[in-house]
């Protein structure tokens, strides 16, 4: 995944998100930062529901409930169900600080 940026993976995630069908009526707060390790310079980017509105931001979330921290090429493959977050966890590709409840949530965002 070369040159890729938090913003570039912001744009194919919105769009990612919008073909799965996601519905964010209804849903409990959420905010998520994911901090992309790998990345010196636009590493970091938000995912939010609220207001029954998904929201994915290039930005820092200073309130977050969770922060996501590992690699993009990990990440994507996470979102793709390429790479089982457990397992991610376990073996050290995955670092999850605060509610992990809430980072758990980003399955039900990318479901195919």
């Amino acid at each position: 995944m070369e040159n890729k940026t938090a913003t570039a993976i912001v744009a194919q995630l919105r769009d990612r998100a919008e073909k799965a069908g996601f519905d964010a009526t209804g849903r409990p707060f959420l905010a998520i930062q994911v901090t992309l390790k790998d990345l010196t310079e636009d590493n970091l980017f938000y995912i939010e529901i609220k207001d029954d509105k998904l929201t994915f931001e290039a930005a820092e979330y200073a309130d977050r409930q969770a922060n996501i921290i590992m690699t993009s090429e990990n990440f994507m493959k996470m979102t793709n169900g390429e790479l089982n977050s457990m397992l991610a966890l376990t073996t050290g590709k995955l670092k999850i600080e605060g509610d992990i409840t809430k980072a758990k949530a980003l399955k039900e965002i990318f479901k195919k």
